[in-house]
């Protein structure tokens, strides 16, 4: 198991990030900060691998959280940036710093997901190795680095459309639009827009409800076998 520290000045997002956590096969959350020397007292007592680490905290800026683990820590522990920080500087330094992703608030479970997942995928292909050419660096730098994201139709955006994809994903049946709408507050018109585009992309399975007067309605199901 992937031992995780969850670090978020904001009690409630910290809950959220936790609660994302814990819905992944190999993860297992072992402590819960708000507070920077808090997150660095809670890697060693509790032997972290992973810090899902806010920037913007009240005692000890990311950064300085980051640098203090390099001199601190008595094992390594990797750091995935989890802040609202997006100017360029701070990106760069936190890379300096060595973290492996860098997520901008907001974002969906979905993309929350795929960084981890990753991130896990990288760590097993460490395991056993005690030397690497330089294709197999090229493979574990590259098993870190998410894909470019798909290109959207004009008018959706990124953030909506992980929304409604998590939805349909996490729905025991099929759906239709306007429980979709309802689910992730949006209009039926919109979230009929998102489907349609998930649907064209084999993403969910499209299907046809007759009832006993009036217009089909169109029921959508996330396909089997996706992510």
């Amino acid at each position: 198991m992937i031992r995780t520290v969850v670090v978020d000045d904001d009690a409630l997002v910290a809950d959220v990030h936790r609660s994302y956590v814990e819905r992944l096969p190999g993860f297992a959350v072992v402590g819960v900060a708000h507070r920077g020397a808090e997150a660095l007292a809670l890697v060693e007592e509790r032997e972290a691998d992973l810090l899902l680490l806010d920037f913007y905290l009240p005692d000890i800026k990311g950064l300085d959280v980051c640098r203090a683990l390099k001199a601190r820590s008595r094992r390594p522990v990797d750091v995935i940036a989890v802040t609202a920080a997006r100017d360029v500087e701070t990106v760069r330094n936190a890379v300096a710093h060595g973290v492996v992703q860098y997520l901008i608030k907001p974002f969906s479970f979905a993309t929350f997901r795929e960084r981890l997942e990753r991130y896990a995928a990288y760590r097993a292909r460490l395991e056993g190795r005690d030397e690497a050419d330089q294709a197999e660096v090229d493979g574990l730098l590259g098993t870190l680095r998410a894909p470019a994201a798909p290109r959207l139709p004009k008018g959706l955006s990124k953030t909506t459309y992980d929304l409604v994809a998590d939805v349909v994903r996490g729905a025991d049946g099929d759906l239709s639009a306007s429980e979709v709408a309802d689910a992730a507050g949006l209009s039926r018109v919109s979230a009929r827009r998102y489907l349609e585009h998930l649907a064209a992309e084999g993403l969910v399975d499209l299907a046809m409800r007759y009832g006993t007067t009036g217009r089909p309605e169109h029921r959508y199901r996330w396909r089997a076998g996706r992510a």
